[in-house]
């Protein structure tokens, strides 16, 4: 059945989570071949462009709780892709050569992904839409 058919498509939490599962399944696949999950990537990214970055900082980029940037570098952590350095009550985030090597294919997959749901959705409406979504979750 598609979305537009069903019972709820009118209802904002139904239609913003369909389509969240359908981009996090467009996400998943273009990550996988990287052993990393888009969150844990997307996390990496920010280590690898920002090195030092403190954990309240990545919890803004990218809109996650404090608690679930800390899930994450764990993770992180135990693949070997970064390192917290902790200088006083602060803590530093610094990316491994491990993950300075891997740094190129993310950006591949970055394009990919991106060029992915450009083609499916078309260029203008899909900046369309991240416009729109970023507006109205400033919104909320």
């Amino acid at each position: 059945m598609k979305a537009c058919e069903s019972k709820f498509s009118r209802c904002l939490y139904f239609s913003s989570q369909a389509f969240a599962r359908k981009v996090e399944r467009l996400a998943v696949e273009h990550w996988k071949p990287l052993g990393l999950a888009p969150s844990h990537a997307y996390l990496l990214v920010l280590a690898l462009e920002q090195p030092g970055i403190q954990p309240g900082k990545m919890a803004e980029q990218l809109q996650l709780s404090p608690s679930t940037i800390t899930r994450l570098i764990e993770k992180l952590e135990e693949q070997k892709l970064v390192i917290r350095e902790s200088v006083g009550k602060e803590s530093h985030i610094h990316p491994t050569a491990r993950a300075k090597a891997l740094f190129p294919q993310m950006r591949e997959v970055m394009a990919r992904f991106y060029q992915a749901y450009k083609t499916a959705l078309g260029e203008e409406a899909s900046m369309g839409l991240i416009a729109e979504m970023n507006a109205l979750t400033d919104q909320l």
